[in-house]
C-alpha cells in the first residue's frame, strides 16, 4: 500500500496519505478538508544491505529516512 504525497490547491498544505490501490478519490486536505488536491512526485528509497539507496543510486547509512543532509 503506497503512501502518496499531496498538496492542497486551496490552502497549500502538503500532506501524506496511505492510499489503497491506485484510487486517490476521496482524499481530502488534512488542514481545510478541501478535495481540490494534486498528487506530488516523491523520491523513492529502498533498503539494501543495511543502507538506504535512493532511486538515483546514492546510499545512506546514517539515517532512517534516506533523505538527511549526509545522504546527498
Amino acid at each position: 500500500m503506497p503512501i502518496y504525497e499531496f498538496q492542497c490547491k486551496d490552502c497549500g498544505e502538503v500532506f501524506e496519505e496511505l492510499v489503497l490501490g491506485s484510487n486517490c478519490q476521496g482524499v481530502k486536505c488534512k488542514r481545510c478538508k478541501s478535495s481540490q488536491i494534486s498528487k506530488l512526485m516523491s523520491q523513492v528509497a529502498f533498503k539494501s544491505g543495511g543502507k538506504f539507496v535512493s532511486a538515483s543510486g546514492s546510499a545512506c547509512s546514517s539515517c532512517s529516512s534516506g533523505s538527511c543532509s549526509s545522504c546527498k
